[in-house]
């Protein structure tokens, strides 16, 4: 769940199979009943139609973890810190990075680090399309050291430049759950 309408998806779905929910937030829902095999079956299919994936083993929960902090640390502007991406997530995910870091890499088939810029680059994307502000202000709210190393960052990634991409505009945005190694 990346958004408040996936919230209100799932809920719904929950409903539906008379389940009640104790917590619900972006990427996890607890409920108050224990699932069977066969309850766990027919709601995984029932989220599979939906486009979600039921997600119940604690090394899938470890990276779908890692994933909604990565995108709150972008989305949120909490990246204006003096704390290195690896520190955030040993301090937030509550685990060693190294442990961390090889199961997200043999798990995604990349590093976090390039999951992290990944989604920045697709951020960036989004505020250039909406065109509320410039590439310097776009630099300075994603925390790049200069306009400069983000067009770098930016055309390593997509092949374009970020003016370039601004003018051309045309579905160059992925899905979150669409975005691999570039």
């Amino acid at each position: 769940m990346v958004c408040n309408r996936c919230i209100m998806v799932v809920e719904n779905e929950l409903t539906k199979h008379n389940l009640h929910i104790k917590h619900i937030s972006l990427g996890q829902v607890e409920i108050e009943e224990t699932l069977d095999r066969l309850q766990s079956a027919q709601l995984a299919e029932s989220f599979s139609a939906l486009g979600f994936e039921l997600i119940d083993d604690k090394r899938s929960v470890l990276i779908e973890q890692v994933k909604h902090l990565v995108l709150d640390l972008i989305r949120n502007q909490h990246n204006h810190t003096n704390l290195n991406l690896s520190e955030i997530i040993s301090n937030q995910i509550y685990h060693d990075y190294s442990y961390v870091s090889n199961l997200f890499s043999d798990v995604e088939g990349m590093t976090i680090e390039k999951y992290f810029i990944s989604q920045k680059i697709e951020y960036v994307k989004e505020l250039l399309v909406y065109d509320e502000l410039t590439l310097s202000e776009i630099a300075y709210q994603l925390n790049y050291s200069s306009v400069a190393y983000l067009s770098n960052q930016f055309k390593k990634v997509t092949g374009l430049t970020p003016s370039h991409f601004k003018h051309i505009k045309e579905n160059k945005r992925k899905p979150l759950d669409k975005i691999h190694d570039a």
